[in-house]
This record gives structure tokens, C-alpha cells and sequence, in this order.
């Protein structure tokens, strides 16, 4: 008979709130790269959420409304976990935009930058209305950071540090939401942001995994420090860790590759699945509440439940240290990170 096995539950930062240590990124939900066919977009999320994954994350910006819209139809009516981003105002009209080239098929709206207070309570009444639903979990504040903005960024910091931040501090203090964090893809805009608030988590997208680890050495200790927790997005970066050829949403340069095909090489010598690794790795270091891929198929689904329930071995671990592979500071999983006996 098998074993019957339980997602474990995290808690986030100061919140009181917990989340499943496996979740859904959406942004394939709202058509990223290639188009999502409706059912097969809810086939996708449901067979997650059946499958015990309760925490789901979206964003206005996924596919200009369509991952919200499609993430709220799903998931109402059920015990969820449920974050959104605020940063992104729509408004009607779809326009050229180097910046959302991304999406396959977007609803016909246009993004507008803005982090000050009255924009942020605007975009958390407009993602209720599209969600459908009357409760949400984790306000997340969208890219911020040079990475999107480059030189605007300043603007855009002080903006967040003089009025926004209000916002989301007044909206968890009345319930309106239960925790308040950063959704963004680097590291620097998470330490500067620990200087102007109480923040319970961040959304950190492909900076802390099995070919990352530089927040080791600054933001994890800050955030450990804060009792600030950390959600890992993009624990596959972008796709080359499960065999893809993108890393940071781009095609992989040389030395990711070559890196990646180190990583296979002592995997297969193991016998591990590179993935399996990828997705149980960052759940190790104490801070880290929670991993969300972003899933697009039922098969997908099924393929990363069933990374997440391998065996590791500490050797495995301790070879990709010997050759320099990981941070010799990284902590790794001693026992399964996602799973118990029920």
C-alpha cells in the first residue's frame, strides 16, 4: 500500500498565515510565450489544487487581466491560499508594448505603471472584481526594481516609500489582506525594501536556486533577521532546468549551459532527476516558505508532484559542492521539504 503523504504547510513571516510549500505560479495562465487553451489552462490549475496545492499566485499583469479572470473561476469555492500583485494599473486598449511582448493572446488592455497609494487601493478593488472572489490572501508589490524600470526606478522607490507603502500597511492593518511582500526578480530591491517597511514575504523569481544562490551571502540573512519569508518563483529559471533552452526569460547564454550540463552530469550519476532537484533544493533554507513553477499542462502537474516526492540522497548534495556547484553555504534538504506521513 502506499504511504498517504501531506503537503507541508509554511508559515509566512509574521502573518499568521500559512502556505502550502508547493504552490502555482500563473503566468502561463495568462498565455506567456504561447497560448493556453481555456480548458486546458483549468484542467491544469484543478488537477494542482486536487492534488493538495493550495497556495495559487497571479497578477494583473499575466496576460493583461486573463490569469486573474481564469485563477478566480478555479478557484472559487475552495480552500485556498490566493496572492495578487499590485504596481499595474489596466486600462481599455491594447498597445504596442515592448514589456508585455511576452503574452501569446492578452485581453485588450494596456499597463500603466503606478505605486503610489490611491493606484495601489484602485488595482486591489479592480483584481477583486476580475478574481471574483472576496478575499485575498498576499498583496505582492509587481517589479518593482531597475531590472523593469532601469533609471525610472528612483522614481518609482520613492513613490512606493512615500505613498504606496501606506497603502498595503492600511489594507493588511484593516484585513483587507493578511500579508504584504515584493513580487519582483532581484535581489537589491528586496534588501532596499526591508529599509522602509514590515514586509511578511517575498516573491523572488530565479535568484535563490540550483544555479543561483548569490542571496546567501546578503538578502536570506536580512530576511531571516526581519522575519520576512521567502516564496521562490521560477525554481526551474525559466525552463532550463527542466530541459528548456530560456534562463532569466531569455535564451540561456554559455555558461548557464555549461553549468546546467555540470548539474546533469552528477544528477545522472546519481540517478536523480535533474528537476526533482531544481524543485527540492531552495525549500531547504528555513526562510523559504514555498516554490511555485509555473505549470501548463495536467502532465506538467503530475511530472513536478512527482519530482517533489524523490529521494535525495545527501551525497548528491554533497558532490554539487565538491565540484563547486552550490554555494558551499547553501543549506540542503535532509529529509523530503515538501512532504510528511499523513
Amino acid at each position: 500500500m502506499t504511504e498517504k503523504m501531506n503537503l507541508i504547510q509554511n508559515q509566512l513571516g509574521q502573518s499568521g498565515l500559512t502556505v502550502s510549500s508547493l504552490g502555482v505560479g500563473s503566468t502561463p495562465f495568462g498565455g506567456m510565450y504561447t497560448t493556453l487553451a481555456r480548458g486546458d489552462a483549468e484542467a491544469t490549475l484543478t488537477a494542482a489544487l486536487d492534488a493538495g496545492i493550495t497556495y495559487v499566485d497571479t497578477a494583473p499583469f499575466y496576460g493583461f487581466g486573463l490569469s486573474e479572470r481564469l485563477v478566480g473561476d478555479v478557484i472559487r469555492g475552495r480552500n485556498t491560499t490566493l496572492s495578487t500583485k499590485v504596481g499595474r494599473l489596466l486600462k481599455p486598449g491594447l498597445r504596442p508594448d515592448p514589456g508585455a511582448e511576452v503574452w501569446a493572446n492578452p485581453l485588450p488592455f494596456h499597463q500603466i505603471f503606478d505605486y503610489s497609494y490611491d493606484a495601489i487601493m484602485r488595482s486591489v478593488d479592480d483584481s477583486f472584481q476580475r478574481l471574483g472572489v472576496d478575499r485575498i490572501d498576499i498583496l505582492y508589490v509587481h517589479d518593482i526594481g531597475e531590472m523593469t524600470h532601469g533609471a525610472d526606478n528612483v522614481a518609482h522607490f520613492e513613490t512606493l516609500r512615500n505613498s504606496g507603502y501606506r497603502a498595503l500597511d492600511q489594507l493588511r492593518a484593516d484585513g483587507t489582506v493578511k500579508a504584504i511582500g515584493l513580487g519582483v526578480n532581484e535581489v537589491a530591491i528586496c534588501r532596499e525594501a526591508l529599509n522602509i517597511g514590515n514586509w511578511d514575504a517575498f516573491l523572488l523569481a530565479g535568484r535563490y536556486t540550483l544555479l543561483e544562490q548569490s542571496p546567501l551571502d546578503n538578502l536570506l540573512p536580512e530576511c531571516a533577521a526581519s522575519n520576512t519569508s521567502m516564496v521562490i518563483g521560477g525554481p526551474y529559471n525559466s525552463g532550463i532546468l527542466v530541459s528548456g533552452d530560456r534562463w532569466n526569460y531569455d535564451a540561456a547564454p554559455a555558461d548557464i549551459q555549461q553549468r546546467v550540463a555540470a548539474l546533469t552530469k552528477v544528477s545522472a550519476d546519481f540517478n536523480i532527476p535533474l528537476p526533482a532537484a531544481a524543485l527540492q533544493f531552495p525549500l531547504a533554507h528555513p526562510v523559504v516558505a514555498s516554490a511555485i513553477p509555473g505549470l501548463r499542462s495536467v502532465a506538467e502537474v503530475e511530472a513536478t508532484l512527482n519530482w517533489s516526492k524523490v529521494d535525495i540522497p545527501p551525497e548528491f548534495w554533497a558532490a554539487l559542492k565538491a565540484q563547486n556547484l552550490l554555494h558551499p553555504d547553501a543549506p540542503v534538504p535532509m529529509t523530503n521539504p515538501y512532504w510528511t506521513a499523513a
